[in-house]
């Protein structure tokens, strides 16, 4: 039998190079290779996940009812709750396979009405009624600011860096607002004292939402990978910390969290990186 040289001449090019899985080929009746087309999102409806997603909206709207009523500490932990409830609901999808395109938007527009309005009312009625005009653009920045932020993510979840959030996430940023409310209420401020400092967060939160600046998302913690024995040990020291006080604790690790994105924008213009964390082909590129 014939021997074969089944070396590659130099320069050769490869269809398939190792380490590169092969794509699936699509084949129409004529033998013509059609196409591939990206994985779509399943478009039937789940109960579980879409489950929290209602329970996070229920908070939302929650918070806005005792905000009417001036029961501004109820208001601030609802939204907190939401945050729980939304964190809760995309894990739950992905565990149980049960991701869906209406799942998708469904938690879009829970976000706007936990994430977005709620907190944009609660804070006016608490403290940013008596600035007038000031208060109310202030509240609708914020606003704004959010349903800008999600409109944004969906349209660009595939091309940023899963590592950041582009912005300062529609969460965080109503654990910042009711965060500082629940504090200066645990501490018997009234709103009315506090006008310029509610006016400055609301602010800061709703501008900062529709930035550029990257916050770290913990999206790339692998919660399934074996961890040392003291990981059990600092969740439980920092679990203690929260319940100790909450208010204090949990509108102080937000604050943080919320200067964090400019320091880390401050760290990549220092060392010559991209300040935008939106993936351009040669950055994806290099990655793999």
């Amino acid at each position: 039998m014939p021997s074969f040289n089944r070396r590659h001449p130099k320069g050769s090019f490869k269809l398939f190079p190792k380490g590169v899985r092969k794509p699936h080929l699509r084949v129409d009746p004529d033998g013509k290779v059609l196409p591939d087309q990206p994985v779509k999102r399943a478009r039937g409806i789940y109960l579980l996940p879409n489950a929290f997603t209602t329970a996070a909206l229920f908070c939302g709207f929650y918070a806005i009812v005792m905000a009417m009523d001036q029961r501004f500490s109820q208001s601030a932990l609802a939204i907190f709750i939401a945050m729980v409830l939304d964190s809760l609901d995309g894990r739950v999808a992905r565990m149980t396979n049960t991701q869906s395109e209406f799942g998708a938007q469904y938690d879009s527009l829970s976000d706007m009405i936990s994430f977005g309005a709620a907190p944009a009312l609660v804070v006016y009625e608490w403290s940013l009624r008596g600035m007038d005009k000031l208060g109310w653009l202030a509240a609708f920045i914020y606003c704004a600011g959010a349903a800008l932020r999600l409109a944004r993510f969906n349209t660009n979840i595939s091309i940023v860096d899963k590592r950041y959030f582009q912005g300062l996430p529609s969460p965080a940023a109503a654990a910042l607002v009711a965060g500082f409310v629940l504090l200066m209420d645990d501490l018997h401020f009234a709103g009315a004292e506090l006008r310029w400092s509610a006016w400055s967060i609301t602010l800061f939160a709703g501008l900062t939402m529709v930035t550029n600046v990257p916050f770290y998302s913990f999206k790339d913690i692998n919660l399934k990978k074996s961890v040392p024995f003291m990981a059990p040990l600092l969740v439980m020291l920092v679990y203690v910390i929260v319940v100790s006080d909450p208010p204090k604790v949990l509108f102080g690790l937000f604050v943080l969290y919320g200067l964090s994105g400019y320091v880390v924008l401050l760290w990549r213009w220092r060392k010559g990186r991209p300040v935008s964390i939106i993936q351009t082909s040669e950055e994806g590129h290099q990655k793999k």
